[in-house]
Parts: C-alpha cells; sequence; structure tokens
C-alpha cells in the first residue's frame, strides 16, 4: 500500500488536468478489469463482472487535486493565481508549486502592515524565479512536496484523494470474484463540484453507490470534539456530510460487514465538506449511496497525514461488500 500511495501521489494532476494520473491507473488496473474505458469528462470506468449480472454496483474515488491557475503575470516574474478547488492561504505561504513542464515555483505574499495577519489569497503570487520559465496565463501547478514515511502513518500532498484511488485499486486487485456489476470509477474534477462522479453516475445507471475519500480528523490538540474520527482506528463508514444523508440501508450493509469480517470501523458525521457520494445519490431518480472515509489530518495541506492501516482495512471492507450478495437493494 505504502509503494501505491507514494506512486500515486506524486503525480500532479489538478482538476481538468487527470491525464497522467489516469494513465498511471490505467497501467495499474489494466490486468484486473474486464473493460477500461475514458467517457467525454474523462472519467477512467473499470467494469469488473459480467453485464446485467447481480446488482450494478459504482464506486468512485477522485483523481484530482487541489491546485492553482495563473492569471496575471509581471515582467519581473511574479504570477497571481486563481484557486483551483479549495486552496487555503494558511497552508500557501513559503509553499512551492510544480507546474505541468515541470518548473518550480514558491508562494509569498505581498509586505502588510501587520506580519501577524495571514494574507488573503489576492495578497498572495507565485515567484518563478526571476523571469517567466514558459509559463503563461492559464497555466496549472499542484504543490510540490514530497512523501515521507513515518512508520503506520505516512504523509504527502494529494493523499485527498490519491488513497481513496490507492484503496479501489487494492480491492479491484483482491476481489477474485463477484457476483455483481462492478464499476470503479476514478473520478475528474471532484474538487470544483464532484463534476466527474456526475457525467459517470448518469452513465453508469448503479443500483447503489459508494464513494471513498478523506473526512476530517479529531485526535490533534484542541481539535473540536464533534469531529469524533481518528487515525488508526478503521475506515470510518459515513452517516451524514454537509452535502448528503448516506442511505440507512447503505450504513447498515457497510457496518454488518465490516462487524461479520471483524474489520475495525468508525462512525462518521462530518460537519463540512462532502463527497461524489452526493452526485451519485442524486443522479437521474436516484441512488442508495454511501462513503467509506479515511481519516486524514491536515486535508488541503501539502502534507496531508493518513494510518495506512485504515486504508489497508478499507480496501478489505469493499472486498467484503463486493464479494457477498446483496438482498437489501
Amino acid at each position: 500500500m505504502k509503494q501505491l500511495l507514494q506512486q500515486l501521489t506524486q503525480i500532479p494532476a489538478p482538476s481538468g488536468y487527470e491525464h497522467k494520473i489516469r494513465d498511471a491507473i490505467r497501467e495499474m488496473v489494466a490486468d484486473y478489469a474486464d473493460e477500461i474505458t475514458t467517457d467525454a469528462l474523462g472519467n477512467l470506468i473499470v467494469r469488473k463482472g459480467k453485464a446485467g449480472q447481480g446488482k450494478r454496483i459504482m464506486l468512485a474515488a477522485h483523481m484530482d487535486e487541489i491546485g492553482v491557475m495563473v492569471s496575471h503575470i509581471d515582467e519581473n516574474g511574479f504570477a497571481r493565481f486563481a484557486p483551483i478547488g479549495g486552496v487555503y492561504p494558511p497552508y500557501c505561504l513559503g509553499g512551492r508549486v510544480r507546474f505541468l513542464n515541470g518548473h518550480v515555483g514558491v508562494i509569498n505574499s505581498e509586505n502588510t502592515s501587520d506580519p501577524n495577519k495571514i494574507p488573503s489569497l489576492d495578497q498572495l503570487f507565485i515567484d518563478l524565479g526571476g523571469t517567466k520559465h514558459g509559463i503563461k496565463v492559464g497555466d496549472v501547478a499542484a504543490f510540490d512536496r514530497s512523501f515521507a514515511d513515518l512508520g503506520d502513518r505516512v504523509v504527502s500532498k494529494a493523499l485527498d484523494d490519491r488513497v481513496g484511488v490507492a484503496v479501489l485499486i487494492s480491492a479491484l486487485r483482491q476481489l477474485e470474484s463477484t457476483r455483481h456489476e462492478i464499476y470503479f470509477v476514478f473520478s475528474v474534477q471532484e474538487e470544483v463540484g464532484v463534476r466527474g462522479a456526475t457525467t459517470a453516475a448518469f452513465q453508469i445507471a448503479p443500483d447503489v453507490g459508494i464513494a471513498v475519500d478523506v473526512t476530517g480528523w479529531g485526535d490533534t490538540p484542541k481539535v473540536p470534539p464533534m469531529v469524533d474520527v481518528a487515525l488508526g482506528k478503521g475506515p470510518a463508514i459515513k452517516i451524514r456530510d454537509s452535502g448528503m444523508l448516506a442511505d440507512p440501508r447503505v450504513v447498515d450493509w457497510m457496518i454488518s460487514t465490516a462487524e461479520k469480517a471483524k474489520i475495525p470501523y468508525q462512525r462518521e458525521v462530518l460537519l463540512r465538506g462532502s463527497t461524489d457520494a452526493r452526485a451519485i445519490q442524486l443522479s437521474r431518480a436516484g441512488v442508495p449511496a454511501g462513503t467509506i472515509s479515511i481519516p486524514c489530518r491536515y486535508v488541503h495541506s501539502p502534507s496531508e497525514m493518513i494510518d495506512v492501516r485504515d486504508a489497508e482495512n478499507a480496501a478489505a471492507l469493499i472486498t467484503a461488500l463486493l464479494s457477498a450478495e446483496i438482498t437489501w437493494a
């Protein structure tokens, strides 16, 4: 799992520019798929199982990551930028970004009268190093930060949601047989409004939908106690977030499967944020949907942290869910 996470997180793929990560995932899953397609928006859709057998199940993990897009460059090589997804100024200062042409820039801010005040996004700029280095208005970059192995924990940029991608790849590799028609969707543009999952769910028309994504954390000093999720205690089964109420039947299915297989799990109520499950749930005439979440510290920073055991247990849970008969749907 660690090697897979390191491979996936170090490929730059801001929303709308997922071609490099899509090509890498396609190569990783080719030997385990019955069919692989890419839709018009860029989702990678991997089918496992015979068409028409059992239930049609859609699993989604997004390939894209947050990033920045250049909106103006002055004659001295300082670039202003617009955010791609949830980019927060406190995580930007002193950070590095890597453009798709490989050039690296450093984010800093204008001098302000109060050095203790967090600057706004429009006060930030990317220092390109004195010249433009081929960078143009409209070019995009992802945050640049290496992968660190801390034992059971790992740290990297883009664990949101490359850990979900790794979980789906692992589950696909572990799934020897299935009674269902399963679609593993590696979706695009989640960070800018669950766009890829919206089109994929419309095309697939699933009977059941599951998103795999990160969630917040509640196990560092002075974090609000309403976030009742911790690293290392298992994947979190989502009950609610700000964009979705998980279908109770899906929640019960996940919990009963985890308990039967003796897989540790947590119950999640997320107060802010949502996942691809929202798009799946609202597709066509509606789909029973839920989410399996990986607890992640410092989400949308260049140094996100997860516990690898949570990811491994999430893959085991998905494999168990897909291997059994579904009687409730």
